[in-house]
């Protein structure tokens, strides 16, 4: 099988796992994943990530050309913003997923470090994630509002929208997107109880064992 072929299918069972347990719905949602020799795959526009076929996963040239499969969703920005600002990433995941979503809408959330130190898997797989304001679908000045953070996060979240994970694998990715989502909804059922955050001198203990991404 060649490398592209497998990235396809990646995708597919990633998207469908995804889509099952709720995490986009409809025909929410996009992945993309970059091949050895610059091109990229990435899930078609309009499409429902639980319902791909591989052979129409969209392949793109390194100039963004069509090369085989569907028309590619239409937030090629985003995905690309990532790739060229942040060394090593090999795969993009956005979703709509409810409660990272509903965190995106909270007033008293950290526009540079949105989700809260609850969990050790968080702070380890994905850092400090940036909150991003509101853009149409498709925007390409989301792509743009990554590009200015100059590689510095790995995750973000668009306002009212959804979370983007950069990854340097679909798995990586696509596990840093569950934890993600993961703390984003203990934040949303635990923000009236004043939880308790991990604490500075826990965080950096955590990030001089296992290391964060930077």
């Amino acid at each position: 099988m060649s490398e592209i072929a497998k990235l396809r299918e990646e995708i597919c069972v990633i998207s469908k796992s995804l889509y099952d347990r709720g995490l986009t719905g409809g025909s929410s949602g996009n992945i993309s994943a970059r091949a050895s020799d610059g091109t990229i795959v990435m899930t078609p526009t309009g499409s429902s990530l639980g319902f791909l076929d591989p052979a129409r996963i969209s392949h793109l040239s390194q100039d963004l050309k069509l090369i085989s499969g569907d028309a590619p969703t239409k937030e090629i920005p985003l995905h690309t913003a990532f790739y060229d600002t942040r060394a090593g990433t090999g795969a993009v995941v956005h979703l709509h997923s409810t409660y990272s979503v509903a965190l995106s809408m909270l007033p008293q959330v950290d526009p540079d470090d949105a989700l809260p130190p609850l969990t050790p898997y968080a702070i380890m797989r994905l850092g400090k994630v940036k909150l991003l304001p509101f853009f149409l679908p498709g925007d390409p000045e989301m792509g743009e509002a990554v590009r200015a953070l100059k590689g510095k996060y790995t995750a973000v979240l668009l306002a009212n929208h959804g979370p983007v994970v950069a990854g340097p694998d679909l798995w990586a990715a696509t596990n840093a997107m569950e934890e993600l989502e993961e703390t984003a909804k203990l934040a949303v059922l635990t923000q009236a109880m004043s939880p308790k955050h991990l604490t500075k001198a826990q965080i950096s203990a955590l990030i001089t064992r296992f290391g964060a991404p930077k």
